[in-house]
């Protein structure tokens, strides 16, 4: 039982065991000698019962002609050196005097015979049989407390090597004085090690780490001898090729070296002289044991004062922590009960190699903390300490150093200080292609930052805490110090005023290796750990799995996190993530939108077209935009994963974090309500889009806005609303169309069929119908986001528009109002835009944006297709707004261009367009404006008062709405252009149009010189004897007349215009003296038009007479006329019959 409760490599056998054969492995004899200690047979077990007890126990070893008292004080060859350099209190005790030679400064040298005095007098002190004796009488109660102690064999040296062991755990005070005397002793010579040279013999040897003859150096310092093993130890883990290989059992006997040494630093020799003066300056007040001293060290490794004798044996120090956490005294100590808690112990079927490793043990123990286990404080204050080292010196890390050698020697060197050489690899790991790091020395780096957690306290990252600390202390204050909520405070304020630039580079460092492994961010583990396991299939916090790779995880969290209906099918509430998990996975979504190499997935699909189309763009978020606008041209790979995540924002625009940041204002002052809605579900963006043009809109969130409408056109998917409300309706009437524009167009060419068919019932649904609707005003919005409109067009907005600002419909007012200069297939796509948005004005953007409160004033009852209709039956009231009215003014002028532009007066004349107009029909092509002809055609026909009546009321408000504004008549205009400009240009500068230019074309018709004009102006007079309505200024001028002489007449047909000629001509009447003049003008004008526009044929010979003021008078001259011509064909008929009868009778 005791040799199994033994330690395997019980490498401190200081007894007899030892024998003189040891002493000799690298041809060292020992002579005897004047100095040699006397023979066991004369060891005196106690000189001093009081404190000085176990020394004198060593110190009763004295020659045969000295027996109890021999002092190395009195020998001769070390008088000399004694006096110089030992306190005078010392040279009574041969303990005292042994380590104030030993502990002298490096630089200070020893007599060869003094140190050959010294090494014999220690050899004999531990081959002594009764040093185990001494220790039994010493240690007495301590060995009985000691279980594994006090079954030890007695003779063989084993329970002094037992002591040493557990002298952590001894409370007596003379025996812990006694066991550390003891362990000083050892230490100071590898040799004096029991069992070490045995198993180190070759490799020192093949090494070269060898004692240096007497006389150049103490034989009694041979620490050098551990340190260079150390040292190979070291370099062998770093190194891919071994050229001299460490035999197993002496690395073992290395580490348990190291490990034996840990809590007092006195016996690491090596280390001991090196920072003897460090300790001084940094650790003076720190009291030795427990490893602290260490610890003291390693916290002030990297400062200035430093020396870098100490700095590097610390280093080694530190390296062989990382190969085996039990070289740390503290570390061990603090959390050997949680080990054993968490079955974090040696595991027989594992080498001990990997699973005493420093890393082993943190990525245990981590995992105990992020599943909620118990584990102890002082365990996570040690963890933290070393979790902390490993984030600050890179070369701790021998994965690091072996497979990162090339890029730290190119790119990272001199940088090894504070985690700076860390960060520059991090810094080239998230590089582009041509400057990363190899996938070995990546999966290195993923590793480590495992093993560190960073993530769950910034303050281990000492590169990240320094450059943040005013970021924190400023932006972050309100959270506890060492919080996991820090590092995403940080993230939230990246790229804003708070942010500064040594900051975001440390933490985009970072953030960019914790966003490969979900399990680094401590929040998101603990809130989404029972989800993962749950619906992805995870496994424990350390421990991975090939069907499920950390990177994937998260993909499937996100995946069911937005995930509410599948294959038409509801997803059950068990394939859903908890609410908290998915508050966590869209604070991780929001943060990796701010760089799309935060995102794993994303950046390994799509490096190729990165390089491709998106190298110039550098400024924040533009990668993932110009990936968005290239989305056609990506390979399938890199285009699926673009559009899944687009498409997730399309639901959560949330996600796009810099977009939400530059929209905070208009946020807050018109869809705070939404936004604080937990489930988005696309109702932000189309807010933001609602609201784009408020005055708390600025540059940046427009731009943001705008950008993800011109990608939504790509895939109807990449609309939420749109998506939900219409699959089906798209899967069923839409097949095989992607885009959204074209499924848009699918379905309201559907929906807009259905209502001129009347069908009884929609082929579109009603929730599909109702989001179409929203897709098309939004769409109406920006020329851009119809790109077949925005394609043909693209040559005439360089050309004609500029300067136009694309949004608020402003570009294609621009082509609207410049349209008889564009290209063909332009002019043919905005006449086509016109017809629609004519047909459903609510379309017309412009329309409704600048009439939006006079269509609240006037038209709330209007239904939406009768808005312009409305609002033009509005227009002079007083009430009307002048924007409003100038809006309405411009449409009426486009619609009386082209008939199709008027879809009512096309429905009311559908019959009399084919009847009177088929020629000017004939020659016109499908695609030209007809420029007016049509409506001028219908004109005509109306003073021949020909029209049906409800064409005929059509146009009598067309021919009303012309008569007082001559920009409704697009023929006048066109023939009239530079008449106008020459007789009427003071008439035609006026703000308001009340018919005075068409009252000044009539008056100067005589001035008129081209024929064209000419003939548009006659027309103008037929068409005002028609109806007295369409000649407003006579309408004014004889507003009371009509009332009180012709208010039983009924208008139209020119009724009303012949009763006041009629008043006109009877003397018994008295018109007004302005309805007078105007009539008398009138009659002029008529009779000019009837000598210079002689009747063409019978029928306008007819209307002339019918619409002549003296239409009686001539009717009855005709009439008398017929009268006569008929009795004289009667008469004449008579004498005919009656020549012809007598010349019968003859």
């Amino acid at each position: 039982m005791a040799a199994q409760s033994r330690s395997p490599p019980l490498l401190l056998l200081v007894s007899s065991v030892c024998l003189w054969s040891s002493v000799t492995v690298l041809g060292l004899k020992v002579a005897n000698s004047p100095a040699e200690p006397p023979k066991q047979s004369d060891v005196r077990a106690v000189d001093h019962p009081d404190k000085n007890a176990p020394v004198a126990a060593a110190a009763g070893a004295s020659q045969p002609r000295r027996a109890s008292g021999w002092k190395l004080a009195e020998e001769a060859a070390c008088r000399e050196d004694l006096t110089r350099l030992c306190p005078k209190q010392t040279w009574s005790n041969n303990l005292a005097v042994l380590e104030c030679l030993q502990d002298r400064s490096e630089e200070t040298e020893l007599a060869p015979d003094c140190n050959h005095l010294l090494w014999n007098y220690k050899l004999n002190l531990t081959t002594d049989p009764k040093f185990e004796s001494v220790a039994t009488e010493v240690c007495r109660s301590t060995i009985a407390e000691i279980k594994e102690c006090n079954e030890e064999e007695r003779g063989r040296g084993y329970l002094v090597s037992c002591l040493v062991d557990h002298r952590g755990n001894i409370s007596e005070y003379q025996c812990n004085q006694y066991i550390t005397k003891i362990t000083s002793i050892i230490f100071s010579d590898y040799r004096l090690i029991c069992g070490f040279m045995h198993k180190c013999k070759e490799d020192i040897n093949s090494l070269h780490c060898g004692s240096i003859n007497v006389g150049q150096k103490d034989t009694h310092s041979q620490g050098e001898v551990i340190a260079c093993l150390e040292r190979a130890l070291v370099r062998q883990a770093e190194q891919q090729e071994r050229v001299h290989p460490i035999k197993e059992e002496c690395q073992k006997a290395i580490l348990r070296v190291a490990e034996l040494s840990s809590d007092d630093f006195h016996l690491d020799r090596h280390l001991y002289f090196a920072c003897r003066d460090d300790r001084e300056r940094f650790c003076q007040n720190v009291q030795a044991g427990e490893g602290k001293v260490y610890k003291c060290l390693f916290n002030h490794k990297f400062e200035e004062a430093m020396s870098e004798k100490c700095r590097d044996a610390l280093t080694t120090r530190q390296k062989l922590i990382s190969q085996d956490y039990r070289v740390s005294y503290s570390l061990a100590k603090a959390c050997k009960l949680d080990l054993r808690k968490q079955r974090c112990s040696l595991d027989s079927s594992l080498p001990r190699a990997r699973e005493a490793r420093l890393s082993y043990l943190l990525l245990c123990l981590e995992a105990a903390v992020h599943r909620g286990r118990p584990v102890s404080g002082e365990c996570q204050g040690e963890m933290l300490d070393f979790r902390r080292m490993l984030m600050e010196d890179f070369s701790l890390s021998p994965e690091i150093v072996l497979h990162c050698r090339t890029e730290i020697e190119a790119q990272c060197s001199g940088l090894h200080r504070k985690g700076r050489t860390l960060h520059c690899l991090m810094r080239l790991g998230r590089s582009d292609r041509s400057s990363a790091v190899d996938s070995v020395c990546q999966n290195a780096l993923q590793t480590l930052i495992q093993s560190a957690d960073p993530g769950a306290d910034y303050r281990i990252d000492r590169a990240l805490n320094e450059a943040c600390e005013s970021v924190i202390q400023t932006a972050c204050k309100h959270i506890r110090s060492g919080d996991p909520m820090i590092l995403s405070c940080l993230m939230e304020h990246l790229y804003t005023e708070k942010m500064v630039g040594d900051c975001e580079h440390r933490l985009l460092e970072l953030q960019y290796f914790i966003s490969r492994d979900w399990k680094l961010d401590p929040i998101l583990y603990r809130k989404c750990q029972g989800d993962a396991a749950r619906l992805c299939h995870t496994l424990g916090w350390n421990e991975t799995s090939e069907l499920m790779p950390a990177g994937a995880i998260f993909s499937c969290l996100y995946r069911h996190a937005y995930r509410t209906e599948e294959q038409g099918r509801r997803v059950r509430p068990n394939e859903q993530l908890s609410r908290d998990c998915k508050v966590e996975v869209q604070r991780i979504l929001h943060q990796r939108a701010l760089d799309v190499k935060l995102d794993p997935e994303l950046q390994k699909r799509c490096m190729t077209d990165l390089g491709k189309w998106c190298s110039d763009k550098t400024d924040t978020g533009q990668e993932l935009e110009c990936l968005q606008e290239h989305l056609e041209d990506l390979v399938s790979s890199c285009r699926e994963v673009v559009g899944n995540l687009t498409e997730l924002e399309s639901e959560d625009i949330q996600i796009d974090a810099l977009l939400i940041r530059a929209c905070e204002p208009v946020i807050q002052a018109h869809c705070h309500d939404v936004a604080d809605n937990q489930i988005d579900t696309g109702d932000l963006m189309e807010c933001l889009v609602q609201n784009k043009h408020q005055k708390e809109m600025n540059e940046k969130c427009v731009v943001g806005v705008t950008h993800f409408q011109l990608i939504q056109m790509k895939d109807f998917r990449f609309s939420y609303k749109f998506k939900m409300a219409c699959k089906e309706d798209v899967l069923r009437l839409c097949p095989n169309i992607k885009k959204k524009v074209d499924v848009v167009i699918c379905l309201s060419t559907t929906v807009r069929n259905d209502t001129l068919q009347e069908v009884r019932e929609q082929r579109v649904s009603l929730k599909c119908r109702k989001q179409l609707r929203v897709e098309e005003l939004e769409m109406s919005e920006d020329i851009r986001l119809e790109p077949e409109l925005y394609e043909p067009c693209k040559s005439d907005i360089n050309r004609l528009c500029p300067n136009v600002a694309f949004g608020n419909a402003q570009m294609i007012e621009c082509l609207k109002e410049q349209k008889k200069q564009l290209s063909q297939r332009c002019h043919q796509r905005i006449f086509k835009l016109q017809e629609v948005e004519m047909s459903d004005p609510e379309l017309d953007y412009q329309l409704m944006r600048v009439c939006k409160q006079m269509i609240k004033r006037f038209c709330t009852e209007a239904d939406a297709r009768n808005v312009l209709q409305c609002l033009k039956q509005n227009k002079n009231s007083e009430l009307m707004d002048p924007k409003c009215k100038q809006m309405i003014t411009k449409r009426q002028i486009t619609q009386n261009t082209d008939y199709r532009l008027n879809p009512v007066l096309r429905k009311a004349c559908r019959a009399d367009i084919p009847k009177f107009c088929q020629s000017i029909l004939n020659k016109a092509s499908e695609d030209s404006e007809l420029e007016g002809q049509i409506i001028a055609c219908l004109k005509l026909k109306y003073a021949d008062q020909r029209l049906s009546p409800d064409c005929e009321d059509q146009i009598r408000v067309i021919l009303q709405e012309s008569a007082l504004d001559y920009r409704l008549d697009p023929q006048l205009q066109m023939h009239c252009s530079d008449e106008i400009s020459r007789l009427c240009a003071e008439e035609a500068a006026a703000q308001e149009q009340t018919g005075q230019v068409e009252e000044c074309l009539k008056g100067n018709l005589l001035k008129i010189k081209q024929e064209a004009c000419k003939k548009e102006v006659l027309n103008m007079l037929k068409e005002s004897k028609a109806d007295i309505f369409v000649d407003p200024v006579l309408h004014t001028a004889c507003a009371l007349d009509l009332k009180h002489h012709c208010a039983a007449i009924t208008p139209g047909r020119g009724r009303q215009m012949s009763c006041l000629m009629e008043a006109l001509q009877d003397k018994r009447i008295r018109l007004q003296p302005e309805c007078k003049k105007r009539l008398q003008d009138r009659i002029d004008m008529w009779s000019y038009a009837a000598k210079v526009a002689p009747a063409e044929g019978f029928s306008d010979l007819a209307v002339q007479v019918m619409t002549s003021p003296s239409k009686n008078y001539i009717l009855l001259v005709m009439a008398l006329s017929v009268c006569v011509l008929f009795l004289v064909g009667l008469l004449c008929g008579r004498i005919t019959k009656r020549v012809t009868r007598e010349l019968k009778d003859r």
